[in-house]
């Protein structure tokens, strides 16, 4: 198997796609924020001194998806058509689950602007509560939908 952002001399390239068809896309990805239980607690109680983490976060996460073009150098710019970012406190984990779904109609996927949202939103997370908490883990970050386009469905 190639990779598509190598040209045969192994340079990195941006991918033409101009003749690839206009289809609807959509990416779902999901990640995490390990934490204390009383770090939690402060998120869902509302104490932070922060603010509002989650409701932080959700925004942080969506600016993060309409960025993604200018930080990964061979992503194109996309015209998203949603971007919707749920962070759900879970105290089995401990932590919050970030999930963010991606929608467009083009050429290419979404699957780098959900990557993008749900690490944006987990380190606004960690951001705004690492004063009480520096032992945080943000992980199990990965796509868990991808549809539309040549390669059609995958669900992981």
């Amino acid at each position: 198997m190639s990779l598509t952002h190598f040209d045969a001399k192994g340079d990195a390239h941006m991918v033409d796609v101009s003749d690839k068809a206009v289809t609807s896309r959509i990416a779902v990805a999901e990640g995490f924020v390990k934490m204390q239980p009383a770090t939690l607690a402060m998120i869902t109680d509302g104490t932070a001194k922060k603010g509002d983490v989650l409701g932080v976060a959700r925004l942080a996460g969506i600016m993060g998806a309409k960025e993604t073009a200018r930080l990964i150098p061979l992503c194109h710019p996309l015209p998203i058509t949603k971007v919707a970012v749920d962070l759900v406190a879970d105290p089995d984990l401990p932590g919050v689950r970030v999930t963010a779904t991606v929608k467009t109609t083009g050429q290419t996927g979404v699957e780098m602007e959900a990557l993008t949202a749900v690490s944006t939103a987990a380190l606004t997370v960690y951001d705004m509560t690492k004063a009480v908490e520096k032992t945080m883990e943000i992980g199990g970050i990965r796509v868990t939908l991808k549809d539309g386009g040549k390669s059609g469905r995958f669900e992981g």
